[in-house]
């Protein structure tokens, strides 16, 4: 079975929309970047930079690629960089525990950054590691070069629901007091405050997503009933959870486009959907898209490794329901897929069968 799928679905982020409801009553609206402006100033204006080019990565430098910005970013491998220069994105390899400074000297040509590498167990933000590490070496004055002398304008760090912890099923939403019950979301937390307060030193529009459960095309239950791969044991523990906050990939860039041309200061918002469904309900669903699809071609038993004894095995935590309502509000966002359900049709309406 081929399946292949597009990373350059439409976006329906209205930024004179978003300008519009951001300005409220008594404030004046936020200018949009030129639309017409030509040459050089244009190109400049318009550059980004991904650490960390993961899934949602991918889809985001192919959707501001279309809309004519330059993208750049980095990885952890050479296999990884050849992969993404064969999608026309000019990759670097980084090493955030020895950086390269000639990798980070290039920062100061871009006007946007978006950090979209996670913390890893043991080691803290990694990103953030590698600034520290050239400040135990002296490199202050190499790191003011780069990013207060640069013309960065923009940054952004890509963090997760999992700092709120478990609120025992409650609604959650940006003023919630996190309190992450896990290593990973306390490193997620910290990181946040990092980048914020770097952002406010170089008095840069600075903000903070913190995302659902990521998925999308070629990341989707849809995909682990296909593969019929075992489900691991991360995603075991989820199954036994009453409410799961999830979004869809093109929500996600339609919130980084939206903080791009609607900037605010230090701002963070939840990029959820507005169905925090339990993950037994999305594979039920998801089960019965690819039995009217494929009809004949799966058994009939159930997604793999989730019976009913394995959701029993396990014990509830990290219960919350996210609220996204300052997302909406105050970017503009009209969510396109504020369900799973929409969301899963229109993925597997884009795989072929070969």
């Amino acid at each position: 079975m081929s399946l292949r799928f597009s990373a350059t679905t439409p976006i329906r982020f209205d930024p004179n929309r978003a300008t519009s409801m951001a300005a409220g009553p008594n404030r004046r609206p936020l200018p949009l970047p030129p639309r017409s402006q030509a040459g050089v100033d244009r190109e400049l204006s318009r550059r980004l930079f991904i650490l960390g080019v993961g899934y949602v990565g991918r889809f985001f430098a192919q959707h501001m690629k279309g809309q004519g910005w330059a993208v750049s970013g980095t990885c952890r491998s050479l296999e990884k960089k050849r992969q993404l220069e064969e999608e026309g994105l000019d990759a670097r390899v980084l090493d955030a525990s020895e950086p390269e400074l000639s990798t980070l000297d290039i920062l100061k040509d871009y006007t946007h950054l978006l950090v979209s590498i996670p913390p890893a167990r043991g080691i803290g933000d990694p990103v953030r590691q590698a600034f520290s590490w050239l400040r135990m070496l002296q490199h202050r004055e190499f790191l003011e070069h780069v990013l207060r002398d640069g013309n960065l304008q923009w940054l952004c760090y890509l963090s997760s629901t999992s700092v709120y912890g478990d609120c025992g099923g409650a609604w959650v939403d940006e003023d919630y007091p996190a309190n992450p019950s896990t290593e990973l979301g306390r490193m997620r937390l910290h990181a946040e405050k990092g980048w914020l307060d770097m952002g406010h030193n170089l008095g840069i529009s600075s903000m903070v997503l913190r995302l659902g459960g990521i998925y999308g095309p070629g990341r989707s239950a849809l995909d682990t009933i296909i593969s019929r791969n075992p489900l691991s044991d991360s995603k075991k523990m989820r199954l036994s959870r009453q409410y799961t906050s999830r979004v869809h990939v093109d929500d996600i860039c339609q919130a980084l486009r939206a903080g791009i041309y609607v900037p605010f200061s230090s701002k963070i918002y939840n990029v959820v959907d507005d169905d925090p469904a339990p993950r037994e309900e999305v594979f039920e669903y998801a089960e019965d898209l690819v039995k009217t699809k494929f009809a004949g071609c799966f058994q009939e038993d159930k997604y793999p490794d989730g019976t009913e004894s394995t959701v029993q095995r396990v014990g509830r935590r990290d219960e919350k329901r996210v609220l996204n309502s300052r997302l909406k509000q105050e970017l503009g966002i009209k969510l396109l897929h504020p369900s799973y359900k929409s969301g899963l049709r229109s993925i597997i309406e884009q795989i072929d069968v070969d």
